[in-house]
């Protein structure tokens, strides 16, 4: 019985990861791994097809598209032909799939059924993250030394554009208001812009750390957290008074922040090869409450709350294969 029980327990522990959150426990669970065989480089941002079971994963360094069978679990096909691709969104109502490409910075547009292009928006340099606003059917893409553009999703065309003092990294868009907050790292700033009027209307800082790439947005408690790579900080803004309430030292090289707001939890995606799990208690207090091995450069990923799922990328590092897992929350 011993050796049956010691070789299960040691399952347990290889597959699942337990840590406390309000008094109860909760478990971060690989359930699915899909191989990317011959993909090579980076792997950047990531987005998901619900209905078709798909997942899209922007393979940078390889200068393709990836897309995953969920339910088979396994490649499916290979979008080709790209410029180190960035950002991406699905638009189920349009079946169209629009990637952002650094090379070019083309923002080029595809069919989801076949895969085919079907038209594309020149930001004539390094065309970065990717957002959706379902209210105003616009695409914003981060372009450029600074701009944000903006997309018409139903026409194809650009509909304005936002400057900037610098390159954009992440950014979110309010969905009870008209901000976007957009992580300016280079000008040392998060620019608030009203998206009504298309213009900045201030600037943050995030005090002593710096390198501002990732973000991810509380709405409902006014909070803003911002990855920091210099040094290794989560910086939690109050979106309300531009206060930081809050630093927690995290791992190196984050470049993906989600906001569980089910569990009050924040997920931050580190290169260094782990992901930080921070614990909200309330708003202005925080504590890293597990830091879950992955691999050297998996530093990007997404969460889908209503799946309680999280997706991270693991790119090709020596005897490491490109892959993606899927992590279930429970």
């Amino acid at each position: 019985m011993r050796p049956l029980f010691f070789q299960s327990a040691l399952l347990v522990a290889f597959c699942s990861f337990t840590i406390a959150a309000h008094g109860k426990e909760a478990t971060l669970q690989l359930k699915q791994t899909i191989s990317l065989p011959g993909v090579e480089g980076r792997i950047d941002h990531m987005e998901l097809d619900a209905a078709g079971e798909r997942l899209f994963v922007c393979a940078l360094g390889n200068n393709t598209v990836e897309v995953l069978d969920l339910r088979k679990g396994e490649r499916i096909h290979s979008i080709t032909g790209l410029g180190a691709p960035q950002g991406i969104v699905y638009i189920p109502q349009l079946d169209r799939i629009f990637v952002a490409n650094d090379k070019g910075g083309v923002c080029k547009i595809y069919n989801g059924k076949s895969y085919q292009p079907v038209g594309e928006i020149n930001f004539k340099d390094d065309a970065d993250n990717v957002r959706y606003d379902d209210s105003s059917k616009r695409i914003y893409v981060g372009f450029g030394s600074g701009g944000i553009g903006i997309v018409s999703a139903s026409e194809s065309k650009t509909a304005g554009s936002i400057k900037l003092a610098a390159h954009p990294e992440a950014f979110e868009l309010e969905k009870q208001g008209h901000r976007i907050f957009v992580n300016v790292p280079n000008a040392r700033q998060v620019a608030v812009v009203d998206r009504e009027k298309s213009e900045v209307i201030t600037t943050w800082k995030t005090n002593s750390a710096f390198g501002n790439f990732p973000m991810a947005f509380d709405e409902a408690s006014h909070r803003l957290f911002i990855g920091c790579r210099m040094p290794s900080k989560l910086v939690v803004l109050n979106t309300e008074s531009a206060d930081v309430v809050a630093n927690i030292d995290i791992f190196g090289d984050a470049d993906d922040v989600f906001y569980d707001s089910k569990r009050h939890r924040i997920y931050a995606i580190c290169g260094a090869g782990k992901i930080d799990i921070i614990e909200q208690a309330d708003a202005n207090s925080y504590k890293v409450s597990a830091k879950i091995d992955t691999a050297t450069g998996a530093r990007t990923g997404l969460f889908v709350p209503e799946r309680d799922m999280l997706f991270v990328a693991i790119p090709h590092r020596g005897s490491q294969n490109a892959e993606i897992r899927a992590y279930q929350i429970e």
